[in-house]
């Protein structure tokens, strides 16, 4: 099969598209599907049990995040397939005891949860990353973190009527049921080769980082990593609310509403993202990409804001809203994930690899997730799920916007600069150097 891959890159796009979409999607149902969960008639210390659980499984996938920075950065290729194995045979463990331990205390558990999934995005787009078409083997990536959790609601309500099984079993079976199937797409990822000479000159060779390398790709990104990082914290912590409290958001807005809304909504947004995400791909200028996707990223912000001003004013219903808000959120936030850093590493031919400064960004989102969630419980807890995210969507498009337009200068100019020493020097060679 690694023959087959090597000989043909169209086989190889297929493949990687659906080894890292199967590979992340059987992720995802380790993960999110106690959130479709109510947990109504629990509560610990005054607060309500379903936000104790999001807060500690996202304590320890903020942890993940963390851990990740240098795990991930320093991960060597052939310990990648048993760490990926085992982050998800503990986290299925950490499900089971929280079907089995007694309320109040298997909210621990779900702490521990987290604490392994947070990096299997990193070993994941370690095999698909450094490559000329890495936008393209990404996608399964991408579709998956737009779609997938919507996807789960359904297929866990689904058996929560038909089986009547409680919201604390639910989480650990539907881990059971997918774990046969992380497996063959983890096999799948076994068989993806490495990158050949063509990908290594269009976009470096990626590399398991030291702690100088760390750092010199630290400093020389300098504000505009401090730019990317602070969108990234808004947009996350955004993703994560919209995504854990998007029972209550529908509940409020039609309390009717159809149980098949979110795969239809979900799966259209990662449709249009990805292939959007996609026009990336057939770029193959690193700066002409930088500038495509800076662009990007600034219409999509203002699309949060302005759906959002539209639904508030009536002129649109609550699923365009959803749909359109979607879009804007996921857009930029996936840009980060898979094309920013990616094309930058490349352009300024940085020593590194994607996933030391996905994982930076990553830890600091969390952090921001953790923050909104007790700061809701605290101090809004009268103000409705659906209040908060519009009053966010309006804050996100403010500063996101203001964050974009800085890096989009800095990293210009930067880039300018180095291309202006890249000239002079080569002129210089060319007139010293006999053989030039």
């Amino acid at each position: 099969m690694k023959k087959l891959l090597k000989k043909s890159e169209v086989l190889l796009v297929i493949w990687c598209v659906i080894a890292a979409f199967g590979t992340y999607f059987c992720m995802y149902a380790f993960r999110k599907p106690f959130t479709t969960g109510l947990y109504e008639s629990y509560e610990l210390w005054g607060v309500g049990y379903k936000t104790i659980l999001i807060i500690a499984q996202v304590f320890g996938y903020m942890l993940s995040k963390i851990i990740g920075i240098k795990v991930i950065a320093e991960l060597k290729n052939k310990k990648r397939i048993w760490l990926i194995i085992s982050l998800i045979a503990f986290a299925e463990i950490a499900l089971l005891a929280f079907g089995f331990v007694p309320f109040p205390y298997n909210f621990v558990f779900l702490f521990l949860n987290g604490l392994p999934l947070g990096m299997v995005w990193g070993v994941i787009f370690s095999f698909l990353e450094g490559r000329k078409l890495t936008e393209f083997l990404a996608l399964g990536l991408s579709l998956n973190l737009v779609m997938t959790s919507g996807v789960l609601k359904t297929i866990y309500l689904f058996l929560q009527e038909t089986f009547h099984i409680s919201e604390f079993h639910l989480p650990y079976t539907i881990g059971l049921v997918f774990f046969p199937f992380f497996l063959f797409f983890v096999w799948m990822l076994a068989q993806i080769p490495p990158p050949n000479a063509e990908d290594l000159s269009l976009r470096s060779q990626r590399v398991a980082m030291t702690k100088q390398d760390k750092s010199l790709i630290v400093k020389d990104f300098g504000l505009g990593l401090l730019c990317f990082i602070g969108v990234y914290l808004l947009l996350a912590t955004m993703r994560d609310f919209r995504d854990n409290f998007a029972i209550e958001v529908w509940r409020e807005i039609d309390p009717q509403f159809s149980k098949g809304i979110f795969s239809q909504i979900e799966t259209i947004i990662g449709l249009v993202v990805v292939s959007l995400i996609a026009v990336n791909a057939l770029i193959k200028d690193n700066f002409q990409s930088y500038l495509t996707f800076s662009s990007m990223m600034l219409v999509a912000i203002m699309l949060c804001g302005g759906s959002t001003w539209a639904f508030e004013q009536q002129l649109i219903s609550a699923k365009i809203w959803m749909l359109s808000l979607g879009i804007g959120l996921f857009l930029p936030y996936l840009l980060i994930q898979t094309v920013v850093f990616e094309r930058l590493i490349a352009l300024f031919k940085a020593r590194g690899n994607v996933g030391f400064l996905v994982y930076i960004c990553d830890s600091v989102g969390y952090l921001g997730s953790v923050l909104l969630l007790l700061y809701r419980e605290f101090f809004l807890k009268k103000l409705s799920f659906l209040h908060i995210l519009m009053t966010f969507s309006y804050a996100i498009s403010f500063f996101c916007f203001i964050l974009l337009i800085l890096q989009l200068f800095y990293f210009s100019n930067k880039f300018l600069k180095r291309k202006f020493c890249w000239i002079i020097s080569s002129m210089h060679e060319t007139e010293f150097n006999p053989i030039g």
